[in-house]
């Protein structure tokens, strides 16, 4: 598929994991991809797999704002256009609210929730020119509770119910806006995760697919977000979870 001929495409946190598949997905479909991230080495190493002529690399801290306007613009600079905004860099930090530290939460919100912004803020007038759309990379973490990750819990919460106020808002310029919902996924952040067999023992009594998800599972289904065959649909928090959330929460029997 050439979904994507021609189009630009932002992709943050694309150094590695998610937005890696991702920045790999719309560039085989024929995008001109911007690749944002803190660490240039990892860009950089991902920019080298991609067609030289439809890359560039963007060293930014999405949680910064005037980083982020200066990143917009170079990407409008550079290739004349906006069409999609792939909004994926992401932190976590594990406790409750009793163990988590201000400094903890401030480096979760700041990311996760005021990278969405900043990164959206700047690429609306752009996009709305385009008729173009937004795909924030939420978490079922953003839909329903866990034990132990108040500040992820709320910052992807954040995270889904600003998708469906973009949605409505930006609808009647002929901006879409909708997020994935990743359970766990095989990712650089979820590393130590992976390598704990009795935890993943847990989720995949879970999973109605065995999991847990690659990230190759989860880039598809953005770049179909992303694409004209998802014309008609905004607003929407779709789950790529394997199944998870199809359950009502009591044990397989």
């Amino acid at each position: 598929m050439r979904r994507f001929e021609d189009k630009v495409v932002i992709v943050t946190g694309a150094g590695s994991g998610m937005g890696k598949a991702t920045a790999e997905r719309f560039a085989s479909e024929g995008a001109k991809v911007v690749l944002v991230g803190r660490h240039a080495d990892k860009l950089e190493s991902v920019a080298a797999g991609l067609p030289s002529e439809r890359v560039l690399v963007q060293q930014c801290d999405v949680s910064h704002e005037a980083q982020v306007d200066a990143m917009v613009q170079k990407t409008v600079e550079t290739f004349g256009r906006l069409d999609v905004l792939v909004n994926n860099a992401g932190v976590h930090a594990e406790g409750d609210v009793e163990n988590t530290s201000a400094e903890d939460w401030r480096k979760v919100m700041a990311t996760d929730v005021d990278g969405v912004f900043f990164a959206s803020r700047a690429a609306l007038p752009h996009l709305k020119t385009a008729k173009g759309s937004i795909v924030n990379v939420a978490s079922v973490s953003g839909t329903g509770g866990d034990w132990g990750m108040a500040a992820y819990n709320a910052a992807k919460g954040a995270v889904v119910n600003l998708t469906r106020a973009m949605a409505l808002d930006h609808g009647k310029d002929g901006v879409r806006v909708n997020s994935v919902c990743p359970s766990l996924t095989r990712t650089d952040m979820t590393e130590e995760m992976m390598s704990d067999q009795a935890l993943l023992a847990k989720f995949n009594e879970r999973f109605a697919l065995q999991g847990p998800a690659e990230a190759e599972d989860i880039a598809p289904v953005i770049a179909f977000l992303a694409s004209d065959d998802a014309r008609f649909v905004t607003g929407v928090n779709l789950p790529v979870d394997g199944g998870i959330s199809a359950s009502n929460g009591q044990p397989a029997q």
